[in-house]
């Protein structure tokens, strides 16, 4: 037959097989045939090596063991030692649990030492650290070949593979070495882009867009490191090493650099995928930092990842306002400082200072004063510094409607930033408040993590606004009847404990919800040293010769503006009834 023919039948009888369901039909009964079954998912070795990792194991080993990828297809190879916590036993008892599940287990703990007798604390990595981990790596590595695995996945232990597909999304790229791009709360990621001729880390251009996802895809780069797939079928992969560094080898005794090199000399190029998110993990700390820096700085990722998952792929640009007084440029300074190192663009604002508006001014701007309203703390009316503060946000407000920004982010100068976000947002989130309610907790937003519907609560630190939101504010007309800021806002979402205030704003419909926990805190608290208050250390609005400051040490509202309590979170949430159409809105 003709090479054409040979094609025409191969395809005849592929249309054919798609066209007759279930067994196939031969000319004899004899020559029936059942379709093929499908392929054995590939076998992946996942190496472990842990130390003085207690306090991100829990989360850690719930991500491994939610990997969606058959467990029996996959061998685990753990090792451990030079541990001052509970890391061994954690880990033995997850491998007990979970050891019938995985096709294969290996358990390589070292009880003593328990530290390197030459490393000044646990964070610091010396040549015989360096050296200890590539010999682990190496022979994880040497393991998974004996075993014919296909693929080998470094993962380190305090990274967060939130993406219960990476691996497979890892192997269709097909590439030799790849890993997926992790997140963390600043510009610092697993991979490099640029490498310098002694090995060292080179910035280049190239690497923000590609870590910010302006550009995505899978690229080419120096350096990946803490989460990456070998493929072990590619031949190019027996000349990969962890240990010993290469005979050409002259650059930093550093595990990730020698293994680079190994790649580079092995003529293997490292990819990092950036297509998708993946997970999460921690900024390095420095040599000298202890373990509570590291569990303090853990936490950071486990915030990450629980603000992502209210993420929308939906995402509007976020327009982020800062408000500052003109005179404080120390704060200004220092926020902005802040921001650009997460690389968060913001607009400042400058603040209305309230001292220095007389009440001919006011009363012009056709402001006038909540009939009586009066300060819950020392029954006083309204200051020029509270007026000030809301005709700061007044304006941010008007600015949303005007310019139709669908998302946007107001923060006060003075505040510690925790984590950031950017979510599709529903009138009014608090990201940083004081809970004021504690009789009982609020309500969870169904279906949401980490989201509740706010009850009565003070300061306005920092919150996120829908353009809906600005709009119901505004028509409301807050300046005919003026209280302070964070005292309207109860209000107008109808949570506001004195039903006097309440009665004079027909409609109180603000739709409010809360980070919990809360992403961001004052950097000072009342009775702090270096506490300011440009709004209660202040004037009366109508009287410039009553002072408003208070006596710290005995004040009432010292107490009670004193740090966040434990009884102010929402320990046990309650489920919310808001209906479907809600939801869908958020």
């Amino acid at each position: 037959s003709s090479p054409a023919m040979l094609r025409f039948n191969l395809l005849l009888s592929t249309a054919l097989s798609l066209l007759i369901p279930g067994p196939a039909r031969g000319y004899f009964p004899e020559e029936r045939w059942s379709p093929e079954s499908p392929l054995l998912a590939p076998r992946v070795l996942i190496a472990l090596i842990c130390r003085n990792s207690a306090h991100s194991l829990p989360y850690f080993l719930g991500t491994i063991d939610r990997l969606n990828f058959p467990k029996d297809r996959i061998a685990i190879w753990v090792a451990t030692d030079h541990n001052s916590d509970n890391t061994t036993a954690i880990l033995r008892e997850w491998l007990i649990k979970v050891q019938s599940l995985y096709h294969y287990v290996e358990w390589r703990p070292q009880e003593d030492p328990q530290a390197y007798e030459d490393e000044t604390g646990p964070k610091h990595w010396t040549n015989l650290r360096y050296e200890h981990v590539m010999k682990l790596r190496q022979a994880a590595l040497d393991a998974s070949r004996e075993m014919w695995a296909d693929y080998f996945l470094v993962v380190d232990c305090d990274n967060l593979l939130t993406n219960p597909d990476v691996l497979w999304k890892l192997i269709t790229e097909n590439k030799t070495v790849v890993a997926p791009m992790l997140e963390s709360r600043a510009a610092y990621s697993n991979f490099w882009c640029g490498m310098t001729t002694q090995g060292y880390y080179k910035r280049t251009p190239a690497y923000m867009p590609i870590r910010k996802q302006e550009r995505q895809g899978c690229f080419a780069v120096p350096m990946v490191h803490s989460t990456f797939l070998i493929d072990l079928r590619k031949e190019a992969s027996r000349e990969l090493a962890f240990y010993p560094p290469h005979p050409d080898y002259t650059w930093a005794f550093d595990d990730i650099i020698v293994f680079a090199f190994s790649a580079r000399m092995a003529d293997v190029q490292m990819f990092l995928c950036n297509r998708e998110s993946y997970g999460f993990f921690p900024v390095p700390l420095r040599s000298h930092s202890t373990l509570q820096d590291e569990a303090d700085s853990f936490l950071h990722t486990q915030l990450e990842v629980m603000v992502s998952s209210l993420k929308s792929p939906r995402i509007d640009v976020l327009q982020v306002f800062m408000i500052n007084l003109k005179r404080r440029k120390d704060r200004r300074d220092r926020m902005l400082q802040t921001l650009g190192e997460q690389g968060i663009a913001c607009k400042i604002v400058s603040a209305v200072d309230g001292k220095a508006l007389n009440v001919s001014q006011i009363q012009g701007m056709g402001i006038h004063m909540l009939p009586g309203y009066s300060d819950p703390y020392h029954g006083r009316p309204l200051t020029k510094g509270e007026l000030g503060c809301f005709l700061s946000h007044y304006n941010i407000w008007k600015e949303i409607v005007d310019r139709g920004l669908k998302t946007s982010l107001v923060i006060e100068d003075d505040l510690r930033f925790e984590v950031f976000f950017k979510r599709r947002l529903q009138n009014l989130i608090y990201i940083g408040r004081k809970r004021m309610q504690v009789e009982h907790p609020e309500k969870s937003v169904p279906k949401i993590h980490n989201l509740v519907e706010a009850d009565y609560s003070y300061w306005t630190l920092g919150y996120a606004m829908s353009l809906q939101g600005a709009r119901k504010l505004l028509a409301a007309e807050p300046l005919t009847r003026m209280l302070p800021v964070d005292e309207f806002l109860p209000v107008m979402y109808n949570k506001h404990p004195v039903s006097d205030y309440m009665e004079q704003f027909e409609k109180r419909d603000l739709k409010a919800f809360s980070a919990e926990p809360l992403l961001v805190f004052p950097t000072h608290y009342t009775g702090d040293a270096g506490y300011i208050s440009d709004t209660e250390t202040s004037t009366i609005w109508d009287n410039e010769k009553m002072r408003t400051d208070w006596d710290r040490a005995r004040s009432q509202k010292t107490q009670e503006q004193a740090e966040l309590s434990t009884e102010a979170q929402n320990s046990d949430v309650l489920q919310s009834d808001l209906d479907s159409t809600a939801r869908d809105e958020l």
